[in-house]
């Protein structure tokens, strides 16, 4: 809608009230997908969008496959640790790098942000 808009040449304000958005948020996203040729293209301003949202975002602790995951699995499910065990563990052998430890919650929601499945099934019944 506002590519359409814009090529007709409404102003901001107007693309704004059209859309029920103050004028401040059509000149962000216009400047977001500007051109070379300074036309708009709203691929562009989704890429541009896309790429720093990726980069605001805190990256996960506890990836599948990582050694950090391996170790929390390995622990809550073959030796049968809670996950405050696991995070007590962790920071005695990290004392000097914060970011190579988990807390407990970090644990609880890696857990349950696993999808259904027999991993799943194999670490909830693996919490006390």
């Amino acid at each position: 809608m506002i590519f359409a808009e814009h090529q007709r040449g409404n102003s901001q304000r107007g693309i704004g009230k059209l859309l029920g958005r103050p004028a401040s948020t059509i000149c962000r996203e216009l400047a977001r997908g500007r051109q070379g040729d300074g036309g708009y293209c709203p691929q562009v301003a989704r890429r541009v969008y896309d790429e720093r949202r990726a980069r605001s975002r805190r990256k996960p602790k506890l990836v599948e496959g990582g050694d950090r995951y391996r170790f929390v699995h390995g622990k809550l499910v073959h030796l049968r640790w809670s996950p405050e065990q696991i995070a007590q563990r962790l920071r005695r052998m990290h004392p000097e790098n914060p970011s190579a430890c988990v807390s407990h919650e970090t644990i609880y929601a890696a857990i349950y942000a696993q999808p259904r499945g027999g991993l799943k099934a194999a670490m909830i019944e693996a919490l006390r």
